[in-house]
């Protein structure tokens, strides 16, 4: 009996040489392959191939895909959004603006129902016209420039997304007040008109033995009074601390110019004298001379109106300065600003040192009233001496004293002294420990005159006597 004949495999092509292959053939008509040794593949499996590998890719697990839109009751397809149409959030939460609103509010529509501005939107600019003018801006829209248009309206809310965001960069600096618009040359903000703190608004200065402070006040739109302090060695090694405290003449044209000439060039005077052996005295009256002289060169030579009127209202100061020594102290000064001695020991008795060249003081000398009714009186603070060139003539004044107890020597313009005039009054406001902190001396007593009202500049130096023994310098 012969054997079966295995049944030809259900194949379409050949598994060998991929010939297409007819219903019942055992054999390839184009390579000879025996099909009948092939087992048909299963049809819900993808065919093995010879090394095991899968000859097909593998099925991808099943995707949950969102439904896609259904039409609505009446038939008509969902909408369709378009990327711009989209409202979204930023990282923080807020709201993105609208593409075409850049405020984030809707356009509410117009009478004729085309989209209009903002219903209940403040906006930064005017709504843009239909035709432009041909004519070029004005000169104070170009004054204004594009700071102008882009600071936020009045009562505008500030935008939540970039408010925590730190101001652009400028070139200029930003006004303290407003803290939006820029300063310009004079000082002056070009949104606000706020004037901007000076560098000389507040000053203090502490060197060792010697110490000084200077403010503006709070009246004074600025600071016309300066000061210089600095130390040197005589010439047998022991110290000699200075103070030089000027106030500027406020009728007369740039008087902060004369007091920063006047204290600097005194305190240079000073600094070249006293190491070289020249007495003390005699130093500060060379120093006054030579204040005088830089106070004189500010003055504007086409102002000249002969002898009895050299350069009018010329700038002018008043000058008081103190040197002290382990053995000496001496003052000199022209004008109203004074230098008081206060003694460590309370109990006894301070005293002013020098005497005003004012209108006052002259009263009181003469006879006809007493100090009291004097610096009551309104024309008190009219000053009879100054440093100028419109000056009558030049008398410095100076002084030397030989304290026998320690102490501490107040130098300081009228803005100080005008709420402590007498000695037992400043006394009263110098702090106990004067001697070992001049700074923060220096700052109570600038501090009073603040309180008591800051009509004037005001500016004081605190100097300790003895001056105490302490390496050579100068500020």
């Amino acid at each position: 009996m012969m054997s079966q004949m295995p049944q030809p495999t259900a194949l379409s092509r050949c598994p060998s040489c991929a010939e297409p292959l007819e219903a019942g053939d055992r054999f390839c008509g184009a390579c000879g392959h025996d099909l009948s040794a092939v087992p048909a593949p299963p049809r819900d499996e993808p065919a093995a191939a010879v090394d095991g590998a899968a000859s097909g890719p593998p099925a991808a697990p099943p995707v949950d895909w969102p439904a896609a839109p259904e039409t609505d009751s009446s038939d008509v397809p969902a909408p369709v959004h378009a990327a711009a149409d989209i409202r979204g959030t930023d990282s923080g939460g807020s709201e993105l603006p609208h593409p075409e609103q850049p405020d984030g509010v809707p356009a509410a529509p117009r009478a004729d129902g085309t989209a209009g501005r903002p219903a209940g939107v403040r906006f930064d600019r005017p709504p843009e016209p239909d035709a432009y003018p041909l004519a070029p801006p004005s000169a104070g829209d170009r004054a204004a420039g594009p700071a102008a248009t882009a600071a936020p309206a009045p009562g505008t809310a500030a935008d939540p997304r970039t408010a925590d965001l730190p101001a652009p960069p400028s070139a200029g600096k930003t006004c303290v007040a407003c803290r939006s618009g820029q300063v310009d040359t004079d000082g002056y903000c070009e949104n606000c008109g706020h004037a901007q703190p000076r560098e000389r608004d507040h000053m203090e200065q502490e060197l060792g033995a010697v110490a000084a402070v200077t403010d503006r006040g709070l009246r004074h739109h600025r600071n016309e009074d300066a000061f210089a302090v600095s130390s040197t060695a005589l010439p047998d090694g022991s110290p000699a601390v200075v103070a030089i405290v000027c106030d500027g003449v406020s009728s007369a044209t740039r008087p902060d110019e004369a007091s920063l000439a006047a204290s600097r060039a005194a305190s240079e005077s000073l600094m070249a004298a006293l190491p070289l052996g020249t007495h003390p005295q005699t130093a500060l009256h060379e120093a006054i001379v030579a204040a005088s002289e830089a106070v004189n060169a500010l003055a504007d030579p086409s102002t000249d109106q002969g002898d009895h009127a050299p350069h009018v209202n010329a700038p002018a100061c008043t000058i008081v300065g103190a040197v002290v020594t382990p053995a000496l102290l001496i003052v000199g000064w022209i004008g109203d600003s004074r230098a008081y001695w206060v003694p460590a020991d309370r109990t006894s008795m301070p005293a002013r040192l020098t005497e005003d060249d004012s209108w006052a003081a002259q009263m009181v000398a003469a006879g006809l009233m007493d100090e009291t009714q004097a610096y009551a009186d309104e024309r008190a603070h009219a000053i009879t001496g100054w440093l100028g060139a419109d000056a009558y003539e030049l008398e410095p004044h100076t002084a030397s004293f030989k304290p026998d107890r320690p102490g501490v020597v107040i130098v300081c313009t009228d803005g100080l002294w005008n709420y402590a005039e007498t000695a037992a009054e400043l006394a009263a406001i110098v702090p106990a420990d004067a001697a070992e902190r001049p700074l923060h001396s220096a700052r109570v007593l600038v501090g009073h005159a603040l309180d008591g009202g800051g009509h004037d500049n005001v500016t004081v130096a605190v100097l300790p006597f003895p001056a105490p023994a302490q390496g050579a310098g100068s500020a």
